[in-house]
């Protein structure tokens, strides 16, 4: 026979209440009280119905996360804040990958949603113009918070970076280190955090008295193929070629990288480089990688208190919430000044520039 809650009172030294207070979250307790009963639901390993109980309470306190692809590290770094908000406030959360498709992220948010979840958390897989079909059914039922792609026009809370500033910051350090043709390649422009990364890389130039040239934004995809041949037709060229290249996003950035070691190309030798995220396996890049670093833990952490706010009967219309946190650049060998190896001992490597929203 399975543990009753009695018997979790009795081994825990507590009131019958106390365990189904701990249990349900409905009552706050004393912290002493709730490990005595978490202790004591792992030692006879009690396992609640939570089907039962969401049918009496109206509740499941569960929360669900769909995120595009939960290999690259960037995503179980928000996963991980995120479950530690949720676990603070007695919530469950359950993690889904979308496999960067439209078609998969919308089942696995009717999944969570035929579940029961009270809330999502959506990192959105990009790449799409949303209906207004899409858009309402992304929106209606359990609330919806978007992390860090956001698509255009989606009326949800959402929590990302200042993107525009953190282009910006890129941008501004790229230019202080002489270069003049910079080029930057984007993820989707259908996501409103690119089109606030490019707007961040226009009003860099604009500051810096650099004249915006169209033919320097290689924009638009997550896809590796497209993006190593927008690399490699800005960067083999042999005349006209930017000395400098900004990636907005770390998948793109990687994808750069990769494609342009494959075909001889290296940074700073040929081009500076700054990129969006911390790269994948960062130390085995040598040179290492200037990086604009974003605060992914806290990223999880903050849109879980958002979308709690959002699920509080005093606070559900109240209107939608869009948390900017700072970024942080780190400046590394692979961004020099145009064309010159000897400038790398000039290059702050490991040196941490802030951010402030």
């Amino acid at each position: 026979m399975p543990p009753t809650q009695k018997e979790l009172a009795k081994l825990a030294g507590v009131s019958s209440g106390t365990v189904s207070n701990v249990i349900s979250g409905s009552t706050s307790v004393s912290e002493r009280s709730r490990q005595k009963v978490l202790d004591a639901i792992r030692v006879l390993n009690y396992q609640p119905n939570l089907i039962a109980r969401s049918l009496k309470t109206n509740r499941t306190n569960t929360l669900g996360i769909v995120v595009p692809d939960i290999t690259i590290p960037f995503f179980p770094k928000i996963i991980k804040g995120a479950e530690s908000a949720a676990r603070e406030r007695g919530y469950f959360l359950i993690v889904l990958d979308s496999e960067s498709s439209h078609l998969r992220e919308a089942d696995m948010i009717a999944l969570l949603r035929a579940q029961r979840v009270e809330g999502i958390l959506l990192v959105a897989a990009g790449g799409e113009v949303l209906s207004p079909e899409r858009m309402a059914s992304l929106t209606s039922s359990s609330p919806v918070v978007c992390l860090d792609r956001l698509p255009a026009d989606l009326d949800v809370d959402s929590v990302c970076v200042d993107d525009c500033g953190a282009a910006e910051m890129a941008i501004s350090h790229l230019m202080g280190m002489g270069h003049r043709e910079i080029a930057i390649i984007t993820g989707p422009l259908t996501l409103y955090n690119e089109q606030e990364r490019l707007r961040g890389y226009r009003q860099a130039l604009q500051k810096g008295g650099i004249p915006f040239q169209k033919s320097l934004v290689w924009g638009g995809s997550f896809e590796q193929d497209q993006v190593a041949r927008m690399c490699q037709n800005g960067l083999l060229r042999p005349a006209g070629r930017p000395s400098a290249l900004f990636a907005t996003n770390g998948v793109t950035g990687l994808a750069a990288l990769r494609s342009l070691y494959a075909v001889g190309l290296s940074t700073p030798r040929d081009f500076s480089f700054v990129t969006f995220d911390e790269l994948t396996a960062e130390d085995f890049f040598k040179p290492g990688i200037s990086s604009v670093i974003q605060p992914t833990f806290d990223m999880g952490y903050r849109a879980v208190e958002v979308l709690l706010r959002r699920l509080d009967k005093e606070t559900a219309e109240a209107p939608r919430e869009s948390v900017r946190l700072p970024a942080t650049l780190i400046v590394r060998d692979s961004s020099s000044t145009p064309y010159s190896e000897s400038s790398k001992s000039e290059s702050a490597n490991g040196k941490v520039r802030g951010l402030r929203a």
